[in-house]
């Protein structure tokens, strides 16, 4: 029986408003130490494409996924040397507020989090479901990730705490209880969160009250870009190569112009000979602060 191949990677068609592009810029590969980290607005510099008829997509409403177009903005790009970008999940780092159960299904442990303690321009997506499958991560009190340990995100509602008695002692206990309306609080069921069958006490660490966290979307894998800014390109060294090109055999004025017969260079063409006459140098000196407009192409050629 033949066994049949599935693809399981998908273009992502992720919100510039869910992605962070972190930017560091270094003159040549040789510097690799101090360097400065800068974020980048996404919102302002990543734009999805759309699909159209020509694409068999829904024009203007149905986005290309895994498409999109970066936009370098020059106030930052001004220098040359290398520029690299990582592009990941836009961090939401916020606090838990308690680590709680359900009233109706003690067995269901989760986060609370207060909304008050989420960053703003984040708070639309801390609705009912609207964090399912996005990835939490835990700080240490000194402000270190735990490295390589997250949690998953398997269900989000409002809820609200509830005071019940335990079954055994008169103390009581706050709990929390699912609300239709909206609330100030989210509770966060994780995955996973459960003990194993074979040893039922090992409840698997999902944070504990007050400590910092990081939550992000899991829509795409990071990716860097290294881009280079030079001086010269492919364009402007074919230019010299093959460009339309004149030398003046009066003053010695070689002018290299580009493909619209403009001028693009201009250097004074000379010999440096000694005392005897004798030939030592061909020169070769760049008329940049001194262009010679006379030397126009047409001009010349007509």
């Amino acid at each position: 029986m033949a066994i049949g191949s599935y693809g399981t990677i998908r273009p992502s068609d992720v919100s510039p408003a869910d992605v962070e592009i972190i930017m560091n810029y270094t003159p040549s590969r040789d510097v690799t130490d101090a360097f400065v980290l800068t974020k980048l607005d996404a919102q302002t510099i990543l734009r999805p494409y759309f699909e159209n008829s020509e694409t068999g997509g829904n024009s203007g409403v149905e986005v290309l996924g895994g498409l999109y177009n970066l936009t370098l903005p020059a106030s930052q790009f001004n220098a040359l040397g290398f520029y690299t970008l990582y592009l990941r999940a836009a961090q939401i780092r916020t606090v838990i507020t308690d680590c709680g159960v359900l009233s109706a299904l003690p067995n269901v442990k989760g986060l609370v989090i207060d909304l008050a303690n989420v960053p703003t321009q984040y708070q639309n997506k801390f609705v009912p479901q609207g964090l399912v499958g996005f990835r939490v991560e835990y700080l240490n009190p000194d402000g270190s990730k735990i490295p390589n340990f997250f949690r998953v995100i398997t269900s989000s509602f409002y809820c609200e705490p509830v005071v019940t008695n335990e079954v055994n002692t008169q103390q009581k206990s706050i709990r929390y209880r699912y609300v239709d309306g909206s609330s100030n609080l989210l509770f966060l069921t994780l995955s996973p969160s459960s003990s194993p069958t074979n040893k039922p006490n090992a409840t698997p660490f999902i944070g504990q009250p007050s400590q910092d966290i990081i939550i992000s979307n899991t829509f795409f894998n990071p990716v860097k870009l290294e881009i280079e800014m030079v001086e010269y390109d492919i364009s402007s060294l074919a230019i010299a190569l093959y460009g339309n090109q004149t030398k003046s055999i009066d003053d010695g004025i070689y002018t290299i112009y580009d493909s619209a017969n403009n001028i693009y260079r201009q250097y004074n063409l000379y010999e440096v000979r000694d005392q005897f006459n004798a030939l030592l140098y061909e020169v070769r000196q760049n008329r940049n602060n001194n262009i010679d407009f006379s030397k126009n192409f047409t001009n010349i050629t007509t």
